[in-house]
Parts: C-alpha cells; sequence; structure tokens
C-alpha cells in the first residue's frame, strides 16, 4: 500500500478551506485509481466536501460515466491534454461538485513511448462557470508510487488554487 502520509497536510487544509467556502469537490481519475478521493477521504469531515469520485481506468469507463467522446480518445490517446479536460468537464457534469480534478498518465514501469513517456500525466480542472484548464506534468522515470503520489499532490494543489 501507499504511503499517504506526506500528502495529509494539504489534503486536510484542501477539506478544511472547502468546507469553509461551502463547495463540493468530485474527482475522476484514471492512472491514480482513486488515490485523489482516497487522499481526501483519510480527512475527518469530508464528507461536506467530497461529493464523488470516478475511478475511469479504461477508455470504456471515461466514456460511459464522464462522456468523454469515443471518437476524442481514438484520435488523441487516452493520455492526452483533451481527454484530461473532457474527464473534469464530464465529472462536473455528472455530479453535483462545484470542483473538479481529472488525471491520465503513464504511471509505469512500462507502457510508456517517446511522445508519452512513463511520469507524463495530463490533468484536467473544471469549475462551474469557467472553462476547464490543462496542466501537464513530466514527472520522469520515477516508481509506479511515486508518480501517483506525485500525481495526488498536484491535484490537490490544483484543487486548492480553484476555491480562490
Amino acid at each position: 500500500m501507499t504511503d499517504l502520509t506526506s500528502l495529509m497536510p494539504a489534503a486536510v487544509s484542501l477539506v478544511s478551506e472547502f468546507t469553509r467556502t461551502g463547495r463540493m469537490v468530485a474527482t475522476a481519475e484514471s492512472c491514480t485509481g482513486g488515490l485523489i478521493a482516497a487522499v481526501l477521504t483519510e480527512v475527518p469531515g469530508s464528507s461536506a466536501v467530497v461529493e464523488r469520485g470516478f475511478v475511469t481506468y479504461s477508455n470504456e469507463a471515461k466514456t460511459e460515466l464522464l462522456a468523454v467522446p469515443e471518437e476524442l480518445i481514438a484520435d488523441k490517446g487516452a493520455v492526452s491534454r483533451e481527454v484530461a479536460m473532457a474527464m473534469a468537464s464530464g465529472a462536473l457534469a455528472a455530479s453535483r461538485a462545484d470542483v473538479t480534478v481529472a488525471v491520465t498518465g503513464i504511471a509505469g514501469p512500462g507502457g510508456g513511448s517517446p511522445e508519452k513517456p512513463v511520469g507524463l500525466v495530463h490533468f484536467g480542472f473544471a469549475a462551474k462557470g469557467k472553462p476547464a484548464s490543462h496542466e501537464e506534468h513530466r514527472f520522469g522515470d520515477l516508481s509506479r508510487a511515486e508518480i501517483r503520489l506525485a500525481t495526488v499532490a498536484v491535484a490537490l494543489a490544483g484543487l486548492s488554487k480553484l476555491n480562490d
């Protein structure tokens, strides 16, 4: 099991911030497999903040649960800017959340290519009334656990910015 200790201060802060502002969060996760939601729900009182989490590891799940067009996945690939943003927007539409984060990437140790190496993660962020945004991070050839933990850290920081 992955040690979540290093992520807890950010998660506690985020739950506190969102509780104070009355905003709710949904996650749409591929390469993290629900780890962002897991970290948030480790915090007492997180039920006031975490609306739901979507684990959309397969392309079919992205399409069925988040309405990501099959054609978009076929054209751009599941690990892409466009799919991350569509996942974030889809999670917003399929939930009662005020803000969402979506992640899709290559956690390794295999599965990378020169164009999409291990450690590449695309983040989509969406908030009601605002256009979706994107971040790309290349964490390098770290271990699977390190890439997943780094992804959660970036996701928590990005969600916190959406509450400003």
